[in-house]
């Protein structure tokens, strides 16, 4: 009998009738696989329905969303997915969501590996708890030991009340690990929705902080403490919006009007970044010549050396396709920091705007393009200084504020920066403030000024009025004699050329060569190597 005809029978039982379906008996295997689905499920989807409507409804994205938005499509790896809280109190071990509020893995952009963490709102607010960090704490552990970027998406309501200080000290070991990985690799905070009291503290240490104007707020105690405490009425965007730290406290580094285009800005922000301290940033290839000529300076610099112009035109003019991506735009607008790319290469900007305070140094100003350099120092990219500055700002509210003080922070950051280092002096270069401004005295690689640059202790009028003020004073005609001098003056001393005898600057170049000039300049101190003196660190004049 064949094999097929004894199933047969078999099946049908005897007398031939039909016996009862036996269903075929589910793999152990498939059952695992499944339950690992279902909770694959419930982790993708977390956040209730109503919570995920609420988000969009705000004009806010969920986490996963976001994340969709700033990484490459399909790198995101997803680490702690099946986490949960173990806290017991308040009643909250009844509601034992996956992934406990905050979404972590890693990914890439362009091409180029990071590492994200991004707080899920429609999860208990977002609020951090021991769980929640130790997740942050793995990932940031991670980005540190394999050198690359960390940016966390930041919207939570702070600490987990039902936690208590168990959620304080968690927080502390994500500052811990800040102050860790500074200036190891470039860390990057976007806020997009609320960050409040201890919680704001982690971005105040990155690099980089980044806002949604009218959907992201920071401050250290909300409008009601506020209102208790010190009887002011003021609304979370006045007191914490993203406009108020772009252009008061200057703790917004960059402000976009929407998400979507707040997240495709961290992408371009680090494309001028390397992965890490001991890489160069990315090179592209430039369709800018790097011979081009830069004949729109000759028409943007006024021929009266009061009348202001907009730094911002002359940058654009010289760096490769005119991109400029400005850090801190509406704070400090005296100074104008940023990055740009010249023959491909990225570069770091600092330039003084003659538009505001006429290019003085004041205290803002000095802090913010501190910073900068700072950060240009630390992870390898090539500094331009573009100086036309006539002085620090003088004032009463200067000096109590301390201008002595933070005017010594960018001097400080100039002086310990050992990356390439160009000075070009387009105009004013006056006393102290020419110094600061990364002069050939405190460690500038290669110096260069215009043909009308201006460089000396103080402008032609003051040094006239304190060298002269007696024989001004005896003269027939005391205006006429004054002018007399104030032109001797200018010709002798406020020129180029004396501190181009001396080689406090390398050459004189004609305007239109600038960007020929850099260029050539950096490619020759690419392979530049210095290293600071043996130290614990130094005392950054706080």
């Amino acid at each position: 009998m064949a094999v097929e005809e004894t199933e047969i029978q078999a099946a049908q039982g005897e007398g031939g009738a039909p016996g009862p379906v036996v269903p075929p008996a589910i793999h152990p295997v498939e059952e695992r696989l499944a339950r690992l689905a279902e909770l694959r499920e419930g982790a993708l989807h977390a956040g209730s329905p109503a919570a995920v409507e609420r988000q969009h409804d705000r004009g806010k994205l969920t986490a996963r969303e976001r994340l969709d938005l700033l990484l490459d499509p399909g790198s995101f790896v997803e680490l702690d997915m099946l986490a949960r809280h173990r806290a017991h109190a308040f009643g909250i071990d009844k509601n034992r969501p996956l992934t406990d509020g905050v979404v972590t893995g890693w990914g890439t952009v362009d091409g180029r590996k990071v590492f994200v963490f991004s707080q899920d709102f429609t999860v208990f607010g977002g609020a951090l708890g021991e769980v929640f960090a130790e997740k942050i704490h793995k990932v940031m552990d991670l980005a540190e030991s394999v050198g690359a970027p960390m940016i966390g998406l930041n919207d939570g309501a702070g600490a987990r009340i039902q936690e208590g200080v168990v959620s304080l000290a968690s927080y502390g070991g994500i500052f811990y690990r800040n102050v860790k990985a500074s200036g190891v690799i470039p860390q990057i905070s976007v806020i997009l929705g609320p960050c409040a009291g201890g919680a704001v503290y982690s971005p105040a240490m990155t690099d980089f902080i980044f806002m949604t104007k009218g959907t992201s707020h920071m401050f250290i105690t909300g409008p009601d403490v506020v209102k208790t405490v010190t009887g002011e009425d003021v609304t979370q965007e006045q007191l914490g919006g993203a406009m108020t730290h772009a252009s008061k406290s200057g703790v917004a580094t960059f402000v976009f009007d929407d998400e979507a285009t707040c997240l495709e800005q961290v992408r371009y922000l680090l494309s001028f970044l390397p992965q890490n301290n001991l890489e160069d940033p990315p090179v592209y290839e430039p369709d800018d010549d790097p011979d081009r000529p830069c004949d729109g300076i000759v028409d943007l610099i006024p021929d009266a050396a009061n009348k202001p112009y907009d730094i911002k035109k002359m940058i654009a003019e010289t760096v490769d396709d005119g991109d400029f991506l400005e850090v801190q735009p509406f704070w400090a607008q005296n100074i104008v920091c940023g990055f740009a790319r010249l023959d491909g290469h990225a570069v770091g900007v600092v330039g003084n705007q003659p538009m505001v305070l006429a290019g003085c140094l004041d205290i803002e100003a000095s802090e913010k393009a501190a910073r900068f350099v700072r950060t240009c120092d630390a992870f390898n990219v090539p500094l331009v200084t573009f100086v036309d500055v006539p002085g620090f700002l003088p004032g009463t509210d200067q000096e109590y504020g301390g201008i002595i003080r933070h005017g010594a922070k960018l001097l400080y950051a100039y002086c310990e920066a050992t990356v390439p280092r160009v000075q070009v002096i387009t105009r004013k270069g006056y006393g102290g403030a020419y110094v600061v401004m990364n002069s050939k005295s405190i460690g500038a690689d290669l110096a260069y000024a215009w043909p009308g640059a201006e460089i000396a202790v103080m402008g032609p009028q003051g040094a006239v009025n304190i060298i002269f003020r007696k024989e001004i004073e005896a003269a027939a005609d005391p205006e006429a004699r004054r002018a007399e001098l104030i032109e001797e003056y200018t010709e002798r001393f406020a020129n180029p050329y004396v501190a181009a005898e001396r080689g406090y600057v390398d050459d004189v170049i004609d305007p239109r060569e600038t960007r020929r000039v850099l260029i050539r300049s950096l490619e020759m101190l690419r392979t530049k190597r210095e290293k600071l003196p043996q130290r614990k660190h130094g005392n950054v004049p706080l």
